[in-house]
């Protein structure tokens, strides 16, 4: 196990805690769980690294960062592309505008923070629908079309997550990396957290199809891109942050209030029960949904987050967990079940601390 710091203290310290736990077999089916999914995807390494009661309980590496033979080892410091799991720091930038008052509403028009335009079928779309999915808007060759009427269905659809972007920008006059940056990286010392714009030995090499379409890179490092980049121990810190309200070394480094928001059921009442739910872009656990990510014995309260490499953060308030499995994969291969991996990966963390 690594010497790691804990990066939340206690109510009743202002100290930093060590929360480094001994290692136990008692997540033992999980690490199975993840080295299952690890040879069923096409990908050269993995981890898991889980957080319970405060301490680091789980920490495993395996593999290499790329299939060539003399690729440096997974490791603790190994950063690995999180993908859509990207969301879940443009989610905190956008509870933070709204916190300060940049945003008045997420029920406020998205034209209200946009540059001007004539797009009719905008009017009706507000920033609720682009943090929940339910917006309706696609994209084709730059041209913007509507799927479906705002707040009436629910599609992934990488549009939001730009007009989402852009809003964060033209409101507080920050990026989304300077926003978590200033606010959470530097106070909890992080390093192994960011966008890149250029490779560097620490990261993994991305193992995906030739020519895949959904496969981007970028030069940006304003948190606009999907070239974001995190080790396992601080993604699983990112977690924790959240599941003590980011209450940090003995003081509220940033309001609760901005945690909370991002982290409950923001979906509006207008959509089917059965489709996914979410907070600020973080798919969360209410009532029991056929068409959620999450376990199905995952409880209430719980939220986590996916991203198209397969790396997964969840975080599970009720039982004081945080769990990070991460791969160097893109995509799934063909009769593969994302969904039922990504379930099963929760529901065998719920197995364990059930038994």
């Amino acid at each position: 196990m690594s010497n790691i710091l804990s990066i939340i203290a206690t109510k009743e310290s202002s100290e930093i805690m060590i929360i480094n736990g001994k290692k136990n077999t008692k997540f033992d089916s999980v690490v199975s769980n993840v080295r299952k999914t690890s040879e069923e995807v096409d990908c050269s390494g993995a981890s898991v690294f889980i957080i319970h009661d405060d301490r680091i309980v789980t920490e495993e590496y395996w593999g290499k960062h790329s299939k060539e033979p003399d690729s440096r080892r997974i490791q603790e410091d190994t950063r690995f592309h999180v993908a859509s799991v990207r969301k879940s720091y443009i989610g905190f930038a956008v509870a933070y505008a709204v916190n300060k008052g940049y945003i008045g509403s997420i029920d406020d028009s998205i034209i209200k923070y946009l540059p001007p335009n004539e797009i009719a079928i905008l009017n009706e779309t507000t920033i609720r629908h682009l943090l929940t999915h339910t917006h309706g808007l696609k994209s084709i060759n730059g041209e913007i079309y509507r799927e479906f009427p705002s707040g009436e269905n629910w599609a992934y659809r990488g549009i939001g997550i730009n007009m989402l972007t852009q809003i964060v920008k033209n409101t507080t006059g920050k990026s989304v990396a300077e926003i978590v940056a200033n606010n959470v990286f530097k106070p909890l010392k992080f390093t192994e957290t960011g966008w890149y714009g250029d490779i560097n030995e620490k990261l993994v090499d991305v193992i995906r199809k030739p020519n895949d379409p959904n496969w981007t890179t970028s030069k940006s490092t304003d948190g606009d891109r999907m070239n974001m980049y995190v080790s396992s121990r601080e993604l699983a810190k990112w977690g924790y942050f959240h599941l003590k309200q980011g209450y940090v070394n003995g003081e509220q480094i940033v309001s609760n209030e901005i945690i909370d928001i991002a982290t409950s059921l923001q979906s509006p009442n207008s959509i089917d029960a059965e489709l996914p739910q979410n907070g600020y872009l973080w798919f969360v656990k209410d009532l029991p949904a056929r068409k959620s990510e999450i376990g199905g014995l995952v409880p209430k309260g719980s939220f986590q987050i996916l991203g198209y490499t397969g790396v997964t953060l969840l975080v599970i308030p009720q039982h004081n967990l945080v769990a990070v499995r991460a791969f160097n994969s893109f995509g799934s291969p063909n009769g593969f079940d994302y969904l039922h991996d990504v379930r099963k990966f929760g529901d065998t963390i719920m197995t364990c601390l059930l038994n």
